[in-house]
C-alpha cells in the first residue's frame, strides 16, 4: 500500500513538472522545456496507469488532478508571479479539503 502511494506521488510530481513547463516551453517552441513536458507527462501516465490496478480508478485519478492543480497553481503563483484572486485560492482550498478528506475518511480507496 505504500508503494501505491509513493507512486502516486511521484505521478503526480512529473505532471506537476510537466504542466509547469508547458508555460516555459512557449507552445512546444523552446526544445529543453518541451522535452520536459513529453517525459513529464510519460512517467505521470505511466505511473498513474500502475497505481489504478489497486486503487479506485475515481479516488486516484481526483487526488492526482486535484494535487496537481494546487501544485501547479502555487507554482505559477511563485515561479511566473501569477495573481491568485480570493475566489481562486478559496476554490484551491476546497480542492485540498477534499483531497485531505479522500485520504483520511474514505474507505474506497482501495478495491
Amino acid at each position: 500500500m505504500q508503494s501505491v502511494h509513493f507512486i502516486l506521488i511521484i505521478s503526480i510530481l512529473a505532471e506537476t513538472v510537466a504542466t509547469t513547463m508547458m508555460k516555459a516551453s512557449e507552445g512546444f517552441t523552446r526544445l529543453g522545456p518541451s522535452v520536459v513536458v513529453l517525459i513529464g507527462y510519460s512517467v505521470s501516465f505511466y505511473g498513474l496507469s500502475q497505481v489504478v490496478k489497486t486503487m479506485n480508478i475515481g479516488i486516484a485519478y481526483a487526488i492526482w488532478a486535484g494535487s496537481g492543480i494546487f501544485l501547479v497553481s502555487a507554482i505559477s503563483f511563485f515561479v511566473y508571479q501569477q495573481h491568485l484572486d480570493t475566489q481562486a485560492l478559496i476554490g484551491l482550498s476546497f480542492i485540498a479539503l477534499g483531497i485531505i478528506i479522500i485520504q483520511v475518511f474514505s474507505n474506497s480507496v482501495f478495491h
